[in-house]
């Protein structure tokens, strides 16, 4: 099984708050993302840390819904979440450049993430584990790109 967390990087040229404050809406999501197709903030909540938001997920042959929360909103540096109760933590990185900004995205698997798959999936978790793992190595760059084109393009 690949690693359980994985970050990549794009130079996006914006300043580091105006690309805080696009990834930051979580309401656009399904904008960039190729597995989330919409996300909508709890109780009409905005970008800060505690805020909670649901985020509608689609592959093909399955639809869920996930409920994250805000651990870091720090504008032009760090916006980061984690879905439901500590499973997966995301987060996108920005760090200015000569370019504009360097933008990360991370992804991590976490232990109670990790032991909730085992008591749903049982057997069958690791492969479970390694579908969700491959989906986050594959949807990073396209997210990323997503993002840049947007940030640029206004």
């Amino acid at each position: 099984m690949d690693t359980l967390a994985h970050a990549s990087s794009v130079v996006v040229r914006s300043s580091p708050e105006a690309v805080y404050d696009l990834v930051s809406d979580v309401t656009r999501t399904g904008e960039w993302s190729p597995v989330c197709r919409a996300c909508w903030w709890d109780d009409g909540d905005a970008p800060r840390v505690g805020a909670r938001f649901t985020g509608r997920n689609e592959v093909p042959g399955r639809t869920w819904e996930t409920r994250s929360e805000v651990v870091v909103a720090d504008r032009g540096r760090e916006f980061a979440w984690v879905v439901g109760e500590g499973f997966v933590r995301w987060a996108f990185t920005m760090e200015p450049v000569e370019e504009g900004t360097r933008l990360t995205e991370s992804w991590e698997f976490l232990p109670a993430g990790i032991a909730r798959f085992h008591r749903v999936y049982g057997e069958d978790a690791d492969n479970q584990i390694a579908e969700r793992t491959r989906m986050a190595h594959e949807g990073i760059p396209a997210t990323l790109e997503a993002v840049r084109r947007i940030a640029e393009a206004g």
